[in-house]
């Protein structure tokens, strides 16, 4: 369970509920680009790529339940510092393994 003694709570911060918001439903529309790309292509640089997108979406979550009072600020800072790691090694995997079959014998078939 995560604690939530110390919430941080911004009041309903108008300008801060519109940009967590917008922040929301564009990482939302983003992650789903990413999927669709994904599905067409079936490689795994675009699903790492499509995960690494998601990450996105988490952090507008998380920032939107430590808004709401749902999680404590310390919570709320390691989940989206972790985040960050996680979306940098996601993007960092998708380029290594893309640049690692484009020199196969395959012709660059990423599956």
């Amino acid at each position: 369970m995560i604690p939530v003694a110390h919430a941080q709570t911004a009041g309903l911060d108008v300008p801060l509920v519109v940009a967590l918001a917008a922040a929301g439903v564009a990482s939302a529309l983003l992650t789903g680009a990413a999927l669709v790309a994904f599905l067409r292509r079936r490689s795994r640089p675009y699903l790492l790529v499509a995960l690494a997108l998601a990450t996105l979406l988490a952090r507008s979550v998380v920032a939107g339940a430590s808004v709401g009072g749902l999680l404590a600020g310390d919570v709320h800072h390691v989940l989206e510092h972790g985040l960050d790691v996680v979306m940098a090694g996601l993007v960092i995997a998708a380029v290594w393994y893309a640049r690692s079959v484009a020199g196969t014998p395959t012709g660059g078939d990423e599956r």
